[in-house]
């Protein structure tokens, strides 16, 4: 007994028994929080953000797209749309249009990237649809820039120009530039077809495609011209108007020039000075 009280009063042992402690309250806890609380706190969190998101918006978006997305007759449905076309269409500050036309045109984005996404969460929430992709669906990857010029030219090329330059389509409508978009937008722009765009759904067109794909814009993007000028790189239009404009030009006062500097020519100018020298 009085070895045992002489251990008590160790100077470890109010160490030792706090560490037992607080590992016994651990284990307790451990034993009462169910998953299902944890699972709970996260419906919580995600509740809220579809609160904010249909709070963000009736301001800015049920006026056009219906009060619960149904549409109207100057937007179109956004049930079934899914959060990754609201996050290409509002990130892109495409959305909320300032006025209907023939295309929506980029501007300066109006909210930040948290109200954006409840904004799509809302969205997700009404009936399902392509979500908003991870970063690894849309990194380069410049192992696949060779499959991904394959998969351009073969399905975006048409309108978007070889090199991602965009191009005209019909009734004022076009095809944007891609130089400056960022990988993000351009996989949701395959993934929910946006305005005239046709969409690419990872049925038609898998997910390491699209990543391909966008590989491959970005690589064209520090490209050299080794043919000279780029001249915009958008095809034979641009050259053969340059060649039209400046080309023809400068070989019509060429010929004028050597028209000018002939033998007979200058044979001409001689006699007519010499008349106008005997005449006086």
């Amino acid at each position: 007994m009085k070895s045992l009280s002489t251990r008590r009063r160790h100077p470890l042992a109010a160490f030792v028994v706090l560490v037992l402690a607080l590992g016994f309250a651990g284990t307790l806890f451990a034993a009462f929080v169910s998953p299902a609380s944890a699972n709970a706190d996260s419906g919580n969190t995600s509740a809220q953000a579809i609160a904010n998101g249909k709070a963000l918006y009736e301001t800015s978006c049920s006026s056009c797209h219906g009060m619960n997305g149904e549409g109207s007759s100057y937007g179109p449905s956004l049930v079934g749309s899914g959060s990754a076309a609201v996050d290409f269409q509002v990130s892109t500050g495409r959305m909320p249009a300032q006025q209907p036309g023939a295309q929506i045109q980029k501007k300066a984005v109006l909210y930040t990237q948290a109200q954006i996404d409840e904004m799509a969460a809302y969205i997700q929430s009404l009936g399902g649809g392509p979500v908003v992709p991870s970063q690894s669906q849309y990194s380069v990857n410049d192992s696949m820039v060779q499959l991904g010029g394959v998969l351009f030219r073969t399905n975006c090329s048409q309108c978007h120009n070889f090199a991602g330059e965009g191009g005209v389509l019909t009734d004022g409508k076009f095809a944007p530039e891609l130089t400056q978009t960022s990988p993000k937008a351009m996989y949701e722009a395959m993934l929910t077809g946006p305005q005239n765009m046709p969409q690419f759904p990872n049925t038609v067109l898998p997910s390491a495609e699209k990543q391909a794909i966008i590989s491959y814009i970005v690589s064209t993007r520090d490209e050299a011209n080794y043919g000279g000028a780029g001249l915009g790189r958008i095809g034979p239009t641009s050259e053969g108007l340059f060649i039209w404009t400046f080309g023809l030009i400068a070989l019509l006062l060429f010929a004028v020039w050597i028209a000018a500097h002939t033998t007979k020519a200058s044979a001409e100018r001689v006699a007519q000075a010499a008349a106008k020298k005997g005449g006086k």
